[in-house]
């Protein structure tokens, strides 16, 4: 696996090393002692899967501590553009975003460190995103950023008009409208 540093603290793009002969290929989509020479330390105890339409936006979502999540995230079908916000205080980057394209062709994977929010906007006709969690789903932590927040200035590569995002994630807060993350 190829492991290349973003700007922000822990926030690494994976890439696996993808074995291609006539009958397909074959990769290693994670794997413990490679991550953990990359200095991620974590264990995964949740998968979880969604298929998705183009235009659908999912996100920013976290989870608050104790619930906090890692997450690896990839995709098995299709084209999306994933997107972080760091919303640690304390970080250098507060505030700021992080985008990529993850895809089935190019097999890439983004480790998303507890104390960023997470989204993706589905680019092609639909999509199968994958992700492992280092945390268990809690409903009574689930917090989110509005997707569409000015203040984040996120290029989803969708025009407004076919931007699908459901009732709960287009109700969510604006960046600056609350502490979203502890501050210590």
């Amino acid at each position: 696996m190829k492991f290349t540093k973003t700007e922000f603290k822990d926030l690494l793009v994976i890439e696996p090393i993808v074995h291609r002969d006539s009958r397909g290929y074959f990769f290693e989509s994670y794997h413990k002692q490679g991550l953990e020479a990359a200095d991620i330390y974590c264990s995964f105890v949740q998968d979880n899967e969604a298929f998705s339409r183009y235009g659908a936006i999912r996100g920013f979502h976290y989870q608050l501590p104790p619930y906090e999540q890692d997450k690896l995230v990839r995709v098995i079908e299709g084209e999306v553009l994933d997107a972080v916000v760091d919303i640690r205080p304390y970080s250098p980057s507060y505030g700021q975003g992080f985008s990529i394209i993850l895809s089935a062709e190019n097999k890439k994977q983004l480790f998303v460190p507890a104390g960023f929010a997470h989204a993706y906007a589905t680019l092609s006709e639909t999509a199968i995103f994958s992700y492992k969690c280092s945390q268990y789903y809690s409903l009574e932590h689930e917090a989110g950023i509005d997707s569409n927040d000015p203040a984040l200035n996120i290029d989803w590569k969708i025009p407004k008009a076919e931007r699908l995002i459901s009732e709960k994630d287009s109700s969510l807060p604006k960046f600056g409208d609350h502490l979203l993350w502890p501050e210590n």
